[in-house]
């Protein structure tokens, strides 16, 4: 297969949809995305992780092409794991967020067709959230969104997000924002996963815990 047809391949495999939301809190962060996997205008699967425990304290999110992201995800979870083998502690956000630009910088020519959500706790701030592009370009977000469900979270999150809150404070804006979406993207469906990182570590709240959050 040369070049041109391997980035068409690569391109098709990209129209999947769905919609993660990152949001920085004072005492860590709060992860959420839907779970509906799609094959253009197909519902390929309606239960599909889309946020992964990267290490103790931290998680990353994943929109674009199913098989690429799921080489990330393996990829950052054993270079993490070494990490702490090599150095005796765990890795912090930022320094994990600059390891995986790295990596995807230097596949820029067959690059990783996803878009990333890193972040976590244990660097200087409460909690540290960093959205990634297909070539390794990182920006430092207080609140974010990916996917094709992302301008209608965007929508509500510009005024819901409660700048300097806890994650107490957050939660339901998180789990809120990916509901809006779920509404007007198609791509977008099924529930929403809500995953929050503080110092207790990762935690991935049951989806009754959800529920009840978006019956408020």
């Amino acid at each position: 297969m040369d070049k041109d047809m391997f980035l068409e391949e690569k391109a098709k495999q990209i129209k999947t949809g769905t919609t993660t939301v990152g949001l920085v809190c004072t005492d860590g962060i709060i992860m959420a995305s839907d779970r509906r996997a799609t094959m253009g205008y197909f519902i390929a699967s309606k239960d599909v992780q889309k946020i992964f425990q990267i290490d103790e304290h931290l998680s990353m999110t994943v929109a674009g092409s199913v098989a690429d992201a799921q080489a990330v995800v393996r990829l950052m979870q054993a270079e993490v794991k070494l990490y702490r083998f090599r150095h005796g502690h765990n890795i912090t956000p930022k320094a994990a967020t600059t390891l995986l630009s790295n990596i995807m910088f230097q596949y820029k020519f067959y690059p990783f067709y996803v878009q990333l959500l890193l972040g976590g706790v244990g660097g200087e701030r409460g909690g540290e959230i960093y959205s990634l592009d297909p070539l390794g370009g990182v920006t430092d977000e207080k609140y974010v969104s990916t996917g094709s469900g992302s301008p209608m979270a965007y929508g509500y999150l510009e005024d819901a997000y409660v700048k300097d809150g806890t994650v107490k404070d957050n939660l339901h804006v998180a789990a809120r924002a990916i509901a809006t979406a779920m509404k007007r993207d198609s791509a977008t469906g099924e529930f929403v996963d809500l995953v929050t990182v503080t110092k207790a570590g990762f935690r991935r709240h049951e989806r009754a815990e959800v529920e009840k959050l978006l019956a408020k």
